[in-house]
């Protein structure tokens, strides 16, 4: 892309957002205070930190996609998860909340002008979260849902996507597929959320459609020369960087599970034990069955394994019980393990393993959910709720595939979305922001 070009992209941004803030500013929006002293300030104070929380999981992840890639890559692939904390906070702020909670049209999206510029979003409370907490801090909690989604996808596309093509799709993406499924699942007229489906802190909304949003995208943009050239394998730059992130993920996942109770109570704590036991669970099965295999137990795997059983009990934290939470680490780690490496063996070039372990451990996650629920799973003798997860699985899959993949091809027809060889070769590190990573 020409530097010409790119000083057009930039000044279309630009301007876009100055006339966010403008509007903003001007904008004759409410924003109804409490009156009185009728919260539940451990609540309150437990969704602050929640927030928080999740919010240091893209910060988190960027380590563990970062630690990944080769040295020439290392800030690129770091930024991608890093300036979503940036875009998507304001498209959250201008639209992106109505569209997931606003109004509903037919339950398939919100009315964009229900809470347009967070117009009638405040500090009072709201019907449809109940009176213990301001209605703008759950706005805020769920934003950081809406952040770390299209990070996710990142590490499909690691090491060949543009900058620019990448911000465009990630625009694109939050309010095209994203908000419509948060929607769908998490609205009380959500059409998924009146079926009665089950995802408790994002398993769907977040890992499923990340995944399958990575495997269009791998897809799309076709294969590295490094991963053509090596037959799929490749050494991780900075194994430590990985532990870290992992280490920040666990942490964070406390809060994304724990405080999708949206309250300081039984079902938070239950939500809490079981996220650590279903990451301990994963992280160990996936070491086993490496050495089992005949490969070294590593920390890389270990990392990978404790994400995954992350991204499987999200779906379920609030839904089963601690022994069930093991089982669905178990399994889950088991799955993804064996995909990672069907997957190394294909000419699929999924970088950083997005689908076998966010798609792929979101699926599983899913599927037991209707398994192990306490109310209505498999395990009690109804079959209802799980055959509802089978066609929610199908319809969410094809939506966000398919979207996804129209999604590349009309970014791609504005801003060509990979690099060119010659800035692959020399890394995205230098030809897209002009810095250089030091492995110290």
């Amino acid at each position: 892309m020409s530097k010409q070009l790119r000083s057009f992209y930039a000044k279309i941004s630009l301007t876009f957002v100055v006339l966010i803030s403008i509007l903003a500013a001007l904008y004759p929006a409410e924003h109804p205070d409490a009156t009185g002293d009728m919260f539940n300030h451990g609540d309150i104070a437990w969704l602050i930190t929640a927030a928080g929380l999740v919010l240091l999981m893209t910060p988190g992840l960027s380590y563990f996609y970062g630690g990944m890639v080769s040295s020439k890559n290392v800030i690129s692939t770091m930024l991608q998860s890093f300036v979503a904390l940036g875009v998507i906070s304001l498209i959250w702020y201008v639209v992106g909340f109505s569209l997931s909670f606003g109004d509903s049209i037919g339950g398939f999206i919100g009315n964009p002008a229900t809470f347009f510029l967070f117009d009638g979003v405040g500090t009072a409370s709201h019907p449809s979260i109940g009176s213990s907490i301001p209605f703008v801090l759950f706005a805020a909690f769920q934003l950081k849902f809406a952040i770390i989604t299209p990070a996710l996808i990142t590490g499909a596309f690691a090491e060949r996507v543009r900058f620019w093509g990448y911000m465009l799709f990630m625009v694109l993406f939050s309010l095209l597929i994203y908000t419509p499924l948060a929607h769908w699942t998490w609205h009380p007229e959500g059409f998924l959320y009146q079926w009665g489906v089950l995802d408790f802190a994002g398993g769907t909304v977040v890992h499923i459609s990340a995944g399958m949003a990575a495997l269009a995208g791998a897809l799309f943009l076709g294969r590295r020369k490094v991963h053509v050239e090596n037959g799929g394998q490749e050494t991780p730059v900075n194994i430590p960087y990985v532990m870290l992130g992992t280490g920040l993920l666990w942490f964070g996942w406390f809060g994304f599970n724990a405080g999708s109770a949206l309250a300081a109570d039984s079902l938070a704590v239950t939500s809490f034990v079981n996220t650590n036991l279903a990451s301990a669970a994963a992280m160990i099965t996936w070491l086993l069955y490496d050495s089992v295999q005949g490969r070294k137990p590593s920390a890389l795997g270990g990392s990978i394994g404790a994400v995954v059983g992350l991204v499987a009990i999200t779906p379920a934290a609030g839904f089963v019980d601690y022994g069930a939470s093991v089982a669905i680490g178990v399994i889950a780690s088991m799955v993804s393990n064996i995909a990672v490496h069907i997957k190394s063996k294909s000419a699929l070039d999924d970088t950083l393993d997005v689908f076998p372990c966010h798609g792929i451990g979101g699926m599983v996650g899913m599927l037991l959910t209707g398994v192990f629920a306490t109310d209505g799973g498999l395990i009690t003798g109804e079959t209802d709720l799980f055959l509802k997860h089978l066609l929610a699985l199908v319809i969410v899959s094809v939506f966000t595939f398919g979207g996804s993949y129209l999604l590349y091809y009309v970014v791609n027809a504005i801003i060509p979305m990979r690099v060119t060889p010659e800035q692959e070769e020399l890394g995205l590190d230098l030809t897209q922001h002009n810095e250089h990573y030091l492995n110290i």
